[in-house]
């Protein structure tokens, strides 16, 4: 017996026991393996004319016998000799393929999409089995060899007969525990699951043998016309190609039917409808990639659930590499659905997994620029459907406003749309700012759980009455995204009960002022009543209607504070609440009445009422509903 070389015994175990944490990916890597050396015969036979070659012999094959416990992966490709053996699998982590690649200058051509890299792919198969036999041909060569270990401590090398170049890779399971069942890959459905999983995409045929069933001759002594003739049938195998090939990403669109894509999207994302938007990309040049992206057409259930997991499929040259790459994805496009695909990643030795590094980012950021494109396109020439997408997935684009504290505003306001109290349709904030009247100075916005009860409020009647728009804002993320925006287009966000709008004229601000003044004690003993629910009581300029309502002061408005009030860490968020009074109501005659008769019990009824009621209107509850109803009862 050979020794490995290198310190076998424990590099083994690395290779075995830490580097890969998939048992499964073990026939991934040998389909890889399998790939390269057919590549290697295709490039010789290209850049060598004493090859004579037809493509149609190049193929990969699986089978499996239950009885012997065996799995085998051939190939038809270049095949080794006994030096090459002793070379490619006798020392650990020498790639036979990086070598090749680096031999004939092949950093990157499509001649030969050879993918083996670290040269330890091949030892995964020690992850599921106690023994592996190599039988291989080289091209070119009368002879065979057999490479034989237990991947413990070494392995032997001995001539073999193979009829063909090529190279068979047989694997003996290990035995069952209580733990592990080796069993399940002596199976016709895992092994086509794996491969097309794992390998669907490899550009040679993955055939192998699978169980099919068909009905039986009828029999001669039975008429075509019998109705009580039950047909029999009858299981039998037939060779099948098992992968695809050629993977509808690598396909210019002008090449591929909407059907084709829309097939391949709902069979593959299993969803049962059609995607809104597909969008394909085809990078060359410093970092070449093909993306396959697809924008779905309905929210899924768990979009903004804790299990939710964002990221595109990640290939490298074909072969899968992860189910959801999320360093592909920014949050806030969590909903998109797709593939890239780059043979310029740098993976790590398990090719489990990445390496952080910059092609990593720089794709990632070209893919987020092409989606933001592409929805740009859908809002400004395809709006039903824009408006459907919004409906959708709008929340994950501002809570991306939100999460970045601004910093994506510019990419992504553009995107946002809101309900136009004036024009009673979606609108953006470009239409919004562009439909502004001359004079006025700021974007407004009502937020809160109802269109309805929003339309109503005392606030929203006094902006639209001077003719400016109210954009309505009903989704628990709208203020907190237009906080963390603060402006668009050189405007302000307001949102309609924020105490700091102004738009009184000077006479209607005097008037209030005066008031105010003349009042003092009155709002000071209303003050007193409320305590530390309002900051303070005066007159407003501008209410018109109705007798009392609710403004703030500072970053927290009321519908913020019922939306972080039910928190589930209990933490009390309280905003700064103004009560404002309509001087003009004839309620106000009643306070001012109590206030000058000394009844201290009608003015804090009065006051209290108001108060609750102006919550009510604003849609906040109230502290104390039983009090709330006595007092009404009183007042009656």
């Amino acid at each position: 017996m050979r020794k490995f070389k290198t310190e076998s015994k424990k590099l083994l175990d690395l290779m075995i026991n830490s580097i890969y944490t998939n048992r499964e990916i073990f026939l991934r890597e040998l389909i890889s393996n399998a790939s390269d050396a057919v590549d290697k015969l295709y490039f010789k036979s290209l850049t060598d004319s004493s090859v004579q070659l037809d493509k149609d012999e190049l193929e990969i094959r699986v089978a499996f016998d239950k009885d012997a416990r065996t799995i085998t992966v051939s190939d038809s490709g270049i095949g080794m000799t006994a030096d090459e053996m002793e070379k490619n699998l006798g020392t650990i982590a020498h790639s036979g393929s990086e070598e090749f690649k680096d031999a004939n200058d092949l950093a990157s051509t499509d001649a030969a999409d050879i993918i083996g890299k670290f040269g330890v792919g091949f030892y995964s198969a020690f992850m599921v089995a106690k023994e592996v036999r190599v039988v291989s041909r080289a091209y070119g060569s009368d002879d065979a060899n057999v490479w034989e270990s237990d991947g413990i401590e070494g392995y032997t090398i001995q001539p073999g007969e193979r009829a063909q170049h090529g190279t068979d890779v047989i694997l003996t399971l290990k035995d069952n525990t209580d733990d592990d069942d080796f069993d399940k890959y002596l199976s016709e459905y895992e092994l086509r699951d794996l491969i097309h999983k794992y390998s669907n995409y490899v550009r040679y045929p993955i055939k192998m043998e699978v169980t099919k069933t068909r009905e039986k001759p009828r029999p001669d002594d039975v008429p075509e016309d019998d109705e009580d003739y039950k047909p029999e049938y009858e299981s039998y195998t037939e060779e099948e190609t098992i992968n695809s090939m050629i993977p509808i990403w690598k396909r210019r669109k002008s090449e591929v039917t909407d059907e084709e894509y829309n097939e391949f999207y709902k069979s593959t994302f299993h969803d049962f409808e059609d995607p809104l938007r597909t969008i394909s990309v085809h990078a060359e040049g410093a970092l070449e990639y093909d993306a396959l992206l697809f924008i779905p057409g309905r929210q899924p259930y768990d979009l903004f659930s804790r299990d939710y997991e964002k990221g595109l499929a990640l290939y490298s040259s074909n072969v899968l590499i992860m189910d959801k790459c999320a360093d592909l994805l920014p949050d806030y496009y969590n909903f998109v659905k797709g593939i890239v695909d780059s043979s310029d990643l740098s993976l790590n030795i398990s090719r489990e997994t990445l390496q952080r590094n910059s092609q990593l980012r720089a794709i990632a950021n070209k893919v987020e620029k092409k989606i933001t494109s592409e929805l740009e396109k859908m809002r400004d020439n395809a709006r039903d459907d824009y408006e459907s997408f919004f409906d959708n997935f709008g929340r994950s684009i501002k809570f991306g406003i939100y999460t970045s504290y601004g910093s994506k505003a510019d990419e992504l306001g553009g995107l946002l749309m809101f309900y136009s109290l004036k024009e009673q349709k979606y609108v953006t904030l470009d239409e919004y700012v562009e439909g502004m009247p001359e004079e006025q100075k700021d974007i407004y916005f009502a937020a809160g759980d109802s269109l309805d009860r929003l339309s109503k409020l005392p606030a929203v009647k006094t902006i639209r009455a001077k003719g400016f728009d109210v954009l309505m804002c009903t989704q628990d993320v709208d203020e907190f995204c237009m906080q963390a925006m603060r402006q668009w287009k050189e405007k302000d966000l307001k949102n309609v009960t924020s105490s700091d709008i102004d738009l009184a004229s000077d006479d209607e601000k005097k008037v209030a002022e005066e008031a105010t003044k003349d009042n003092e004690d009155l709002f000071k003993d209303m003050k007193e009543i409320l305590g530390d629910n309002v900051t303070k009581v005066e007159v407003s300029a501008t209410l018109k209607g109705a007798p009392a309502e609710l403004t703030t002061t500072g970053p927290v408005s009321l519908e913020m504070e019922r939306i972080l009030s039910q928190n589930p860490s209990g933490q009390e968020v309280k905003s700064q609440r103004v009560l404002e009074l309509n001087a003009e109501h004839p309620v106000f005659a009643k306070l001012k009445d109590a206030k000058e008769a000394d009844d201290k019990t009608k003015l804090r009824l009065y006051t209290d009422l108001l108060y609750n009621q102006a919550l009510l209107v604003a849609g906040m509850p109230i502290e104390d509903p039983n009090t709330f109803a006595e007092e009404i009862c009183k007042l009656m």
